[in-house]
């Protein structure tokens, strides 16, 4: 019996991960590294600093993923994972175009 669940979990995860595979996904999981490297940035800037700092560069992994994922939104036909993400590109923009108004410079600490 314990065989079969770990057949059937195995199924599942290869059908959801890799079963269905094609281009559209594949944008989806680039997207979603793109998207999770952002944090990945901040983390690194802030621990250099000893303080917390969002550096330019997690605006621009932010619009980067959040467009690719708004794209994948659309091509998997997600009107909530659409909404999500279109509102979300447009405040990485926005502070995007806050941060270049000030020379390249966040808000400080």
């Amino acid at each position: 019996m314990l065989v079969d669940i770990a057949q059937a979990v195995g199924g599942y995860l290869h059908d959801v991960f890799l079963g269905n595979a094609d281009w559209g996904i594949l944008v989806g999981y680039v997207a979603q590294g793109m998207f999770a490297m952002r944090f990945v940035v901040q983390w690194i800037a802030s621990e250099r600093a000893g303080r917390s700092v969002v550096p330019t560069a997690f605006w621009v992994f932010s619009i980067g993923g959040g467009f690719m994922l708004l794209g994948y939104a659309i091509y998997r036909k997600d009107p909530v994972f659409i909404v999500g993400q279109a509102f979300g590109v447009f405040v990485y923009l926005r502070n995007l175009q806050f941060v270049l108004r000030n020379g390249g410079q966040g808000a400080p600490a």
